[in-house]
């Protein structure tokens, strides 16, 4: 069976909630599957837009200020009236959601509530191909935002790889011993890589760098001899080395294969290689090695694991990579033997701050290790090296083409406090989102589309203006977004020492007063000497002053948010709920002082009671009239007069049918407890007492009329007040199709049995013959004893000196 598919992004559902959606759903069948999900998504809907009405009643806290009430939630906006507040009322009371203040008597045009904003500085069109002279493949490429905290605010991003884009290629390789067919082979294949590459891109570069390990024990033999030539027997080989770049990135073809061909082996002792120290400084001796702002990729080629942080402790090498350059004017990395090897992460974050691709061409005796290592580096790959890498070219092109199509969108320099989301739009996936920054087999010329969902925090109104990058991995164009906190409000009415706040003792702003020096309260209209006791707001039978719920102000109580009275004693969250929701919701009504004060349309206790009577208006085609003139309207629902039913507006009439309908319902909710009454048959078959009789017992009784309808067959007495339920349809059926299931099982038994016997009969009456005719033949055999010509006796024989027989 399928299950419903329900999600409502904007819903909080508990797990217990999802628990008994799920046990309902196990229960349906098929056939009815489609409307129960359908109700349980319209039920969840109504759950969550109540719990969100809800929350967001109570989200705007008891703020003393116009900026702190906008920091505090997105939906909370500020009063600027100047008589907003009344008496005894706090003017935290002015921040609140804008139904809120609207329904309170504030105007519209008196609301603060700070708008973001979201600019396009600058959009330069997307390329098509590398021959312009300005490549754009990620536009926009400045964007200025101002945000609210915790207001998200969406802006797209597209990108497009633009055909023919240049590439810089460097071939970093391992030059240890085992690898000595390898650098053969690829002193013969430069002209091969090049000529591959050029299918992609008319401007290519390619440079070429080996290594080895650290020249110290355990890692090398510190032998005068064999530091001057490691390789064994009496080859020649040069002496261990880190790392060297051999030839910084060129476009001349003939300076790679002169440089390459002029390299030889080397050697080192243990198996890893120091290949993740070479990789480093590649990545971060940018002016070295000739990096560009263009496609980056390192080729790293080798036939064994390497060494990683920690390993240099061996040496007696502690100190960790400082995450600069250390290569001389040789281009040899000299101080290899003072710092210890790079960790896989400190790596994964050099590559990735360089926007270099690395392709990891090894044996397979180490493919596994690799890919690990390229699980943690984005926009990395592996290819499987032959023994001698002969394939190296082909390797190269299918891990370009791998790395390109793949389009990963990422942030860098995020500041504290901006949250982001990703939204991406791949071609290959129409109208799917996919909540993350990356899309694969991308192709050329083919545009990619993401949606950025970004957000501030509280804390970062602090810090000003901030400012972030975004960027697809591996290419070097950048859009930059600058964001500005909306901290603060501006409401346009300050006034310097204000006749307002009592004649000059405050600055008016936003509608409240900030008090000099001396005085307090709202219009700082009570000096601090006069007014230093709070024993006037204490209440009869209370020890703290407005009960702990407000502050004292010049001998008054100033309630906090959700209190009120004359000494804050009323709590205005102590009213009836209607559907989960305080007197029903602010478009019904408001709690005050525990009693719910409805507004114009509503009534009732909890102001669940609507006095609209749209509902109960007949429809078109009938009389016009409320409940079809045979009942009244109560909270927008008919309540019939008697003899008619409300489930049509009371126009279906009751007591005009027959005893036969009236009580079907009836019959079958209290037999069989089916049908439509059955979950209220209590109360709408009160007045009716139920018989259940058998199709004997019911002959000579007095009745008055049999009853078939549909699948009930039932009669009434004469007093109308107890049915009597013949059951011939149902519980008989039931009980005839029970005794048929017990009788056709009984009889396969039977018959199941009987052929067992018969079958054991038949074998024994075989294996009786067969008996018979074997004595038979027995008896008629002629056997002659005659000694066994093969046979022959023994002619030594050994006693035993410790065995003697009785």
């Amino acid at each position: 069976m399928s299950t419903c598919n329900i999600f409502h992004p904007s819903s909080k559902i508990s797990l217990l909630h999802l628990l008994f959606i799920e046990e309902i759903s196990s229960e349906i069948n098929m056939k009815s599957e489609i409307l129960v999900c359908s109700v349980l998504v319209l039920t969840i809907l109504k759950f969550s837009e109540s719990q969100e009405s809800a929350s967001q009643a109570d989200v705007c806290k008891h703020t003393l200020s116009c900026a702190d009430c906008i920091r505090s939630h997105p939906s909370c906006v500020w009063c600027s009236s100047k008589n907003f507040t009344k008496g005894g009322e706090s003017e935290g009371s002015r921040c609140a959601t804008r139904l809120e203040l609207i329904q309170r008597g504030c105007q519209e045009d008196l609301i603060i509530d700070p708008r973001g904003l979201i600019r396009t500085v600058k959009n330069i069109s997307l390329s098509d191909n590398a021959d312009q002279e300005v490549i754009t493949q990620l536009a926009p490429q400045k964007m200025y935002l101002k945000l609210r905290p915790g207001k998200k605010e969406k802006f797209k991003v597209q990108f497009k790889r633009a055909e023919g884009y240049p590439i810089d290629l460097y071939y970093l390789m391992d030059l240890s011993y085992s690898m000595k067919d390898d650098l053969e082979n690829v002193k013969k294949l430069g002209s091969d890589i090049l000529q591959e590459l050029h299918k992609i891109t008319k401007s290519v570069r390619i440079g070429f760098g080996s290594f080895v390990d650290k020249t110290v024990l355990p890692y090398v033999n510190t032998i005068a001899s064999q530091l001057r030539n490691p390789c064994p027997r009496v080859e020649s080989c040069q002496p261990p080395f880190s790392y060297r770049n051999v030839l910084p990135l060129t476009s001349n073809l003939t300076l790679f294969q002169e440089r390459v061909s002029a390299e030889n082996i080397s050697g080192n002792v243990d198996q890893p290689e120091g290949g993740l120290d070479a990789m480093f400084q590649a990545a971060v001796c940018m002016d070295h090695i000739g990096w560009k702002n263009v496609t980056r990729l390192l080729v790293y080629a080798s036939d064994d694991v390497f060494h990683m942080a920690g390993d240099g402790k061996l040496a007696g090498i502690y100190m960790p990579t400082d995450g600069h350059c250390h290569l001389n004017q040789n281009g040899e990395y000299f101080q290899s033997n003072i710092y210890d090897y790079p960790s896989v992460g400190h790596l994964s974050q050099i590559l990735t701050a360089a926007n270099i691709q690395p392709i990891f061409a090894v044996t397979s005796s180490v493919l596994s290790t690799y890919q690990a290592l390229s699980e943690v580096i984005p926009k990395s790959a592996v290819g499987e090296l032959k023994e001698d890498s002969s394939n190296v070219v082909n390797l190269i092109s299918q891990a370009y083409y791998n790395l390109s199509s793949s389009v990963n969108l990422e942030h860098i320099n995020l500041p504290k406090g901006v949250n982001i989301l990703y939204d991406s739009y791949c071609p290959d996936l129409t109208n799917v989102k996919q909540i993350k920054g990356q899309c694969s087999g991308v192709k050329i010329n083919q545009m990619v589309e993401f949606e950025v969902t970004l957000w501030i925090d509280e804390k970062i109104c602090q810090d000003g203006k901030q400012s972030f990058q975004l960027r697809v991995l591996g290419f070097n164009e950048e859009l930059n977004v600058d964001i500005e906190p909306l901290c603060d409000c501006n409401c346009m009415d300050e006034e310097i020492f204000s006749s307002h706040c009592n004649g000059g003792r405050g600055n008016y702003s936003c509608g409240v007063c900030s008090c000099v020096d001396g005085y307090k309260g709202k219009h700082c209209e009570c000096p601090k000497d006069k007014y230093g006791s709070d024993a006037e707001c204490i209440m009869i039978g209370s020890a703290l002053p407005c009960n702990g719920r407000g502050r004292c102000e010049c001998g008054r109580c100033t309630c906090n948010a959700h209190f009120g009275g004359e000494y804050c004693e009323c709590d205005d969250t102590s009213c009836e709920r209607h559907d989960g929701l305080l007197c029903g919701g602010h478009s019904r009504g408001h709690c005050r002082c525990g009693t719910c004060k409805c507004t114009p349309n509503y009534t009732g206790n909890a102001c669940d009671c609507s006095l609209d009577t749209r509902e109960c208006e007949t429809p078109d085609g009938k009389d016009g009239k409320i409940c079809s003139g045979h009942g009244t309207c109560k909270c927008n629902k008919c309540v019939c007069d008697t003899g008619y039913q409300s489930s049509d507006r009371c126009s279906e009439c009751f007591q005009c049918r027959t005893p036969c309908q009236i009580y079907r319902d009836c019959a079958e909710c209290k037999a069989f407890n089916t049908g439509p009454l059955k979950d209220n048959c209590t109360t709408s078959c009160a007045n009716v007492s139920l018989t259940m009789v058998k199709h004997s017992d019911s002959a000579g009784k007095d009745l008055k009329e049999w009853c078939s309808e549909k699948d009930i067959t039932f009669l009434v007495t004469d007093d109308k007040d107890i049915v009597h339920i013949l059951v011939k349809t149902k519980q008989e059926i039931k009980d005839n199709t029970k005794s048929l299931i017990v009788g056709l099982v009984l009889g396969i038994a039977f018959f199941g049995l009987l052929l067992i016997i018969l079958y054991r009969i038949v074998v024994e009456v075989y294996d009786r013959k067969e008996y018979n005719r074997f004595v038979k033949a027995q008896k008629t055999e002629q056997w002659n004893d005659t000694q066994n010509p093969l046979f022959k006796s023994a002619t030594t024989t050994v006693l035993n000196p410790n065995f003697t027989q009785d």
